[in-house]
């Protein structure tokens, strides 16, 4: 009995700590379990010195999926903004591998070329070129004409806010939870 009161106890704190309910915390937990072949942690996520932990256990995996939770819909204006806020500034984070607080064009370059590695019609100089042109979009969008000489260092957190502004990442970044029972009636 004590396990299971410790177990429940531990269930609480993440719901709590991330939002998610007992039953979400289940599913996410069975989702833990099949990516990371029944193991306590999963490894390499990412390559390279990107700030990103190599391995994550399941607690971390939760809190990282915390960030995509549903809106809640008894949030007010500020609430909804604030939560905007957090998913951007992780996005944010994501590119921004050496954490000094800006996305340079290598940063940039480095996740369009991850993200893209798997298209097999895609050449790594396409990628590069994507990436470029995309950064030379948000130095429009952030700092309007730059003179020939003027150099973009790359994008702020404030920059990233701009260039975001506008698209409706809460409908389109957060995670959905499927009716189980139902799943299985369609096999």
């Amino acid at each position: 009995m004590g396990a299971a009161h410790s177990a429940s106890e531990e269930v609480r704190e993440l719901e709590g700590k991330t939002g998610f309910s007992s039953d979400q915390i289940e599913q996410l937990h069975r989702r833990f379990k099949q990516l990371s072949g029944d193991q306590p942690t999963i490894r390499n996520l990412r390559k390279g010195p990107s700030g990103l932990a190599d391995e994550i256990n399941f607690e971390d995996f939760l809190t990282i999926m915390s960030y995509f939770r549903p809106i809640d819909t008894s949030m007010d204006e500020e609430q909804v903004e604030l939560s905007r806020k957090e998913k951007l500034r992780f996005l944010f984070h994501m590119y921004d591998s050496d954490s000094d607080g800006r996305i340079t064009l290598e940063e940039y370059r480095n996740v369009v070329e991850e993200l893209l590695s798997g298209n097999p019609h895609i050449e790594k100089e396409s990628a590069r070129s994507i990436a470029d042109g995309a950064m030379m979009e948000a130095a429009s969008v952030c700092v309007g004409q730059m003179e020939p000489d003027q150099v973009y260092e790359g994008i702020t957190f404030e920059d990233f806010l701009k260039i975001w502004q506008g698209i409706d990442i809460e409908t389109k970044m957060h995670v959905r939870f499927l009716n189980m029972e139902t799943m299985a009636l369609c096999h």
